[in-house]
């Protein structure tokens, strides 16, 4: 295992992270905590969860799980997050959370799923930062971290206030394009950077193909992924969410493989990407609110598809879209380009102009 420092914090985390938002059944807590003993006795010391991972279940699970790697002598730092802006909201969620996870004080707690700018300054007028400074200097928890979905310039802004140690974004082969402006900030203010959707939400190693130019030798495609992460030294963790104990096996056996690039070389395989990958979903669901009750998520997912397979004709598409997304063209052209969709999209993608291209296609 890697270990890379954490910002200024002192602490030296695992390359790779596990992440507590994709296990495959949550509700088999026995097998969950053989997962994150597996993930630890590989190296792993950086675990992370959210409130509404499967509802509290995560936290419940990570709380069982810190409790055996502690009976286990195996050494982690613990993160999760927040939506809660106000003092009264915080405290009684970490309240909540310490009890779930089971822990005196949260290693790297995090202001969750700041999207916009506007939400961000609405949340420190709430006082925010104030709270957490309380929380650190309670003792409650150790750092103060930022989860966020912004892009460009934006994120600079976010990350130049000067309060936080490290932030959580997204960033993957997918969509390195969006968010590189992040690391500038990342290196101004010396933070810990944790890299979370490496695999682009399951694009990558569902279109292994058209994602092959990040391939050495016989690599497979996972490992291919989160080696492009990895050969950034900005990079601290790169986070995965596991499903099952082989999936852990599988990125475990990936870092212990992993054999970094130059600097010339990453910036060769940036390069070669596909200016044709720009633009396609990740998959986050936050669109997933329209008020005329359009599945916006599914129709994107069907976008995707027009994007990652040229030689798809409309007819082909359409047959899919009726069949595996049970969805029709129609529902798209109900849109009334009210604006809510493209406000929630953390990636800033044209939805409207999407939706309706789609119910163009009859």
């Amino acid at each position: 295992m890697m270990y890379r420092d954490y910002g200024t914090t002192g602490k030296k985390v695992s390359v790779l992270g596990f992440g507590g938002m994709r296990f495959g059944n949550v509700d088999d807590h026995d097998e969950c905590v053989r997962m994150m003993v597996a993930a630890a006795q590989g190296g792993v010391n950086y675990f992370d969860t959210a409130p509404a991972y499967f509802g509290i279940k995560s936290e419940t699970v990570f709380g069982k799980g810190l409790a055996e790697l502690r009976r286990l002598g195996l050494p982690y730092y613990c993160a999760t997050k927040t939506f809660k802006s106000s003092e009264k909201g915080i405290r009684g969620e970490i309240e909540a959370q310490l009890k779930r996870l089971d822990v005196p004080a949260i290693d790297f707690y995090h202001i969750w799923c700041i999207r916009t700018l506007e939400n961000w300054h609405e949340r420190k007028k709430d006082g925010i930062i104030d709270v957490f400074r309380k929380l650190k200097d309670e003792g409650l928890i150790k750092h103060i971290c930022i989860s966020s979905h912004l892009l460009g310039d934006e994120i600079k802004e976010l990350l130049m206030e000067g309060v936080f140690e490290g932030v959580l974004f997204g960033y993957s082969a997918l969509d390195f394009k969006a968010r590189e402006a992040a690391f500038q900030a990342v290196k101004a203010k010396n933070l810990g950077a944790v890299i979370m959707n490496p695999l682009g939400g399951g694009v990558i190693p569902q279109h292994p193909e058209r994602f092959a130019f990040l391939k050495r030798g016989g690599e497979g495609i996972v490992p291919a992924a989160l080696s492009f992460l990895w050969d950034h030294k900005d990079i601290s963790v790169a986070l995965v969410g596991f499903q099952n104990e082989a999936q852990v096996k599988e990125a475990l056996d990936a870092v212990n493989s992993y054999k970094p690039r130059t600097e010339q070389e990453l910036q060769k395989l940036k390069d070669a990407a596909s200016s044709s990958l720009e633009g396609i979903c990740t998959g986050c669901g936050y669109c997933d609110a329209c008020p005329q009750g359009i599945p916006v998520p599914r129709f994107m997912d069907v976008y995707n598809q027009k994007l990652l397979d040229k030689s798809a004709d409309t007819a082909s598409i359409k047959f899919r879209m009726s069949g595996h997304w049970e969805i029709n063209a129609g529902k798209a052209g109900e849109c009334t380009a009210c604006g809510q969709c493209e406000k929630d999209c953390t990636q800033h993608i044209k939805i409207i102009k999407r939706l309706e291209e789609i119910s163009s296609w009859g």
